[in-house]
């Protein structure tokens, strides 16, 4: 064999997609290799950011990105529709019906537009007010607001192409080629910051961002989706589309008040530079967690055609496989983030940007939470009934609010109220999606509940040893390269002990071979 061809031959191995296994492997990979491009432009240019527009302007940015971001609802979301049909209809060969789903998501986008404009109109002239705004910093803004709300209508659009690709199951297609695109934003923001235009350059950096990616998927899907085009819906798609796109809607603006509150209370009712410090701080659980969360994005259209076709039993399986694979994960990490966060801001940002420990837990705590509620959620979506679970949601939205607003704003408890406050509402998701999710594919809510004993008390014992090593690392010394060098190796030592004592401590013999079996059936390319 060739110098050459053995190369070729491995990579031909490698990106070999003939499974559902190997599509959902090839799926995280894509995500991953994005969310790690994101993870790079956000660490090189958050510190940028916080230098160049200062602790005020910097909070003041990551406010009103959540504030508008509450408008994103009225978008109609009909991307999360079409995607979410496409992937429960997998197996079906009629090109037609699925290009007047693509109809009808670009007829919602248009029917909902002259909303969202308004709405975006009318915040972005009252924002200044709510969040007691210097008069120096009104008119940036409003225009920055106006600006977020624009990239909200060109996102809705452009992410059409994205979203067919992946309910098709096919999202792995752009692997690597989409993180060159994170770069190219990331460059897009440090030009902004280069040429000293603010917030308002920021945001239109993040505009030309939105347009290129939304350019290159559809460069991406002529090429690997030959059906995909716009034909003209019917009254029924339309009314099939617009139902599910309401749902959705309305789980946006869950999702968007369960991911944004936070922010918001703490700004509105303690100090902008107390948002600062606190998005600070949860950044690396939000980020490192995160890529668990896109990953699950990445690999659920494999399991919607499994859900479509009716496989119930196989379905269960895999979801219990997705749900091991997140508490291993998450609890490593976690463990991770307890010990090293504040020597990892002390050497980002520099000192007197960490929330303090309790915060620091409690903000892990609500990271992993999250990534396992948003885990069954999707699964949710993929048999196509939202309703009971977007209640639910908006249930526990309202809970989270009223309890931080309380804790916050009345016993002046600042960020760890605000943890807790959050904590209370989501706990009715973390009981409530597994109960649904139970009674649509057949699974005791009693038996899910003994299998989450022996993960819980393993993820408990593994935090608080994390968060009682970290009050004994020392608080200076973690300096220039040298420091990094030593901060790198020992997370990277931390994160790998964690690993291994989560697979050991918290699974059972059986979930261990699980987790096993899955690896190697990744790694040689077996059958699903």
């Amino acid at each position: 064999m060739s110098t050459l061809t053995r190369p070729l031959k491995l990579l031909s191995e490698l990106l070999y997609d003939g499974s559902l296994t190997r599509k959902a492997y090839l799926n995280a990979v894509a995500v991953v290799l994005d969310y790690g491009a994101a993870l790079i432009v956000g660490f090189l240019v958050t510190p940028l950011m916080v230098a160049g527009l200062g602790n005020y302007v910097y909070g003041l940015w990551q406010i009103l990105n959540r504030m508008i971001g509450y408008l994103m609802p009225a978008s109609g979301r009909p991307g999360f529709a079409l995607k979410a049909m496409l992937a429960n209809q997998q197996a079906s060969t009629d090109y037609e019906q699925k290009r007047r789903y693509v109809g009808s998501a670009v007829f919602i986008w248009g029917l909902f537009l002259p909303v969202l404009a308004g709405l975006g109109g009318v915040v972005s002239w009252y924002v200044p007010f709510w969040l007691r705004v210097p008069e120096a910093h009104i008119w940036t803004a409003r225009l920055t607001a106006a600006l977020l709300a624009v990239n909200i209508i060109a996102d809705a659009i452009a992410s059409i192409p994205q979203v067919a690709l992946q309910g098709e199951n096919l999202g792995y297609k752009r692997m690597g080629l989409s993180a060159a695109l994170v770069f190219l934003g990331g460059a897009y923001t440090w030009l902004a910051l280069h040429l000293k235009t603010g917030i308002v350059g920021v945001t239109v950096a993040l505009i030309a961002s939105t347009l290129s990616t939304g350019l290159f998927y559809f460069w991406i899907i002529r090429s690997h989706l030959s059906w995909f085009g716009c034909s003209r819906p019917a009254r029924r798609d339309i009314r099939t589309m617009l139902g599910l796109s309401g749902w959705f809607m309305l789980w946006n603006l869950t999702t968007t008040l369960l991911l944004a509150s936070d922010v918001v209370t703490l700004g509105l009712l303690n100090s902008v530079a107390a948002v600062t410090d606190y998005t600070l701080t949860k950044y690396v659980p939000e980020t490192l967690i995160g890529v668990i969360v896109i990953v699950i994005f990445g690999i659920a259209p494999g399991l919607g055609k499994i859900i479509g076709t009716g496989d119930y039993e196989r379905a269960i399986r895999l979801r219990n496989e997705i749900n091991i694979f997140i508490w291993l994960i998450a609890t490593a990490l976690g463990a991770s983030i307890l010990t090293w966060n504040r020597v990892f801001l002390g050497l980002w940002v520099g000192p007197g940007h960490f929330s303090g420990p309790i915060p620091n837990l409690l903000i892990v705590v609500l990271a992993m939470q999250l990534a396992l509620i948003r885990s069954d959620g999707n699964i949710i979506d993929l048999t196509l009934r939202l309703s009971r679970k977007v209640l639910l949601g908006l249930l526990a939205v309202t809970v989270s609010i009223a309890a931080a607003v309380a804790l916050v704003g009345g016993f002046k408890w600042g960020i760890v109220g605000l943890c807790l406050g959050t904590l209370a509402g989501r706990l009715i998701l973390s009981v409530g999606y597994p109960a649904q999710i139970g009674r649509l594919l057949g699974i005791g809510f009693a038996s899910q509940v003994r299998a989450t004993l022996r993960p819980a008390s393993a993820t408990a014992v593994l935090f608080l040893a994390a968060a009682a090593l970290e009050r004994f690392l020392p608080a200076s010394g973690w300096n220039g390269a040298r420091g990094w060098a030593l901060f790198l190796l020992s997370a990277a030592a931390t994160g790998g002990l964690m690993l291994a004592a989560s697979f050991f401590a918290g699974l059972n013999r059986g979930q261990r071979d699980s987790v096993v079996r899955r690896v190697r059936a990744i790694l040689t390319a077996s059958k699903a």
